[in-house]
């Protein structure tokens, strides 16, 4: 899971952006899920599975916010 949370950090800069599109930002909330349970660390994973389904509306516009400001999506250290 430490591989694909990597990985997905070390995406370039232009392929982070596209994947912060609405649809396709279901990739970022699965790195969430994924980077919280690597981590062991409950209250991430809950936050992470909410980002998935009820999330999703405006959890894009956070994203494409940090990729741009950081260079990472949100929650993804």
């Amino acid at each position: 899971m430490k591989d694909i949370v990597k990985q997905l950090n070390d995406l370039p800069f232009i392929l982070k952006l596209i994947l912060c599109i609405p649809v396709l930002d279901i990739v970022w909330s699965v790195g969430r899920v994924l980077n919280a349970l690597a981590k062991k660390n409950l209250v991430w994973t809950i936050i992470g599975i909410l980002t998935i389904f009820p999330g999703a509306t405006f959890m894009w516009l956070v994203d494409i916010i940090l990729v741009i400001m950081r260079g990472k999506a949100f929650a993804m250290a």
